[in-house]
């Protein structure tokens, strides 16, 4: 498949990670382009969320480069390392809001941590602006146990966007939401991708997300790419195993 866009923004090459005796990837090797949203596809187990958790060093690879910006991850490289989580936004699969802030604090902390600088009197501009881009301006002094599953989400990817990274994991962004919640979800992932120019590699088992946000799908099977190609080149793929996740 050809690829129009050359510029690379995260390359993996040949990544593997056991749990003890569990091989979880075997050899892995893809690449993020600019201004795609590339989805990794793949039954549960597959290794979908310990690849994207591996590219932020959450998880610690036992082999293989991940290079960001063509800056390679490696937990011993502190200062590279601060460099390039300030670069990626990661939206975990429960929105990981911190449960004892308000809104408003949540995205402080954030905006507060990163290497943006920000003047103090233009840090609730900045939440206030945030908060619009997922529409959700009025849940600013809500506690996260006041909000739905769906608006978890929506202030999850704000406060990921908060401090403007130029690259987005999403790790499951539908699961277990409503088919008009998580559609609502897909749409946002494409909305943020043509207003901020991000890239993303968005972790899925939802066909419904797949189908709505992806330029380029990755298949893991066994922990080994199993195929990569665009959505037409999935659907109309004769393969049985491929074909059992488009029914």
């Amino acid at each position: 498949m050809k690829i129009k866009n050359e510029n690379i923004l995260i390359e993996i090459h040949n990544l593997y990670k056991s749990f003890g005796s569990n091989e979880v990837l075997k050899g892995v090797t893809l690449q993020l382009y600019e201004n795609e949203n590339l989805v990794i596809l793949g039954k549960s187990g597959s290794g979908k969320s310990v690849l994207i958790k591996c590219i932020v060093n959450l998880l610690e690879k036992d082999k293989g480069t991940i290079k960001v910006y063509n800056i390679e991850v490696d937990k011993e490289q502190t200062e590279d390392l601060i460099k390039i989580r300030d670069k990626i936004g990661f939206l975990f699969q429960g929105a990981a809001l911190y449960d004892s802030m308000t809104v408003r604090e949540n995205l402080t902390f954030q905006l507060t941590r990163s290497l943006l600088e920000v003047e103090e009197d233009k840090i609730e501009t900045k939440i206030i602006e945030a908060l619009e881009n997922v529409s959700m301006p009025d849940s600013i002094d809500k506690m996260p146990s006041e909000l739905s599953g769906g608006m978890k989400k929506r202030i999850g990817l704000a406060r990921t966007l908060i401090s403007n990274p130029k690259i987005l994991l999403y790790d499951e962004p539908t699961t277990g939401l409503d088919p008009i919640t998580s559609n609502e979800i897909s749409e946002l992932i494409n909305y943020t991708k043509e207003k901020f120019k991000t890239s993303s590699i968005i972790i899925s088992h939802d066909i419904n997300c797949v189908k709505t946000v992806a330029d380029r799908i990755i298949m893991l099977k066994d922990g080994m790419v199993y195929k990569e190609g665009t959505l037409d080149e999935f659907l109309n793929d004769k393969d049985e195993y491929i074909q059992s996740f488009f029914k």
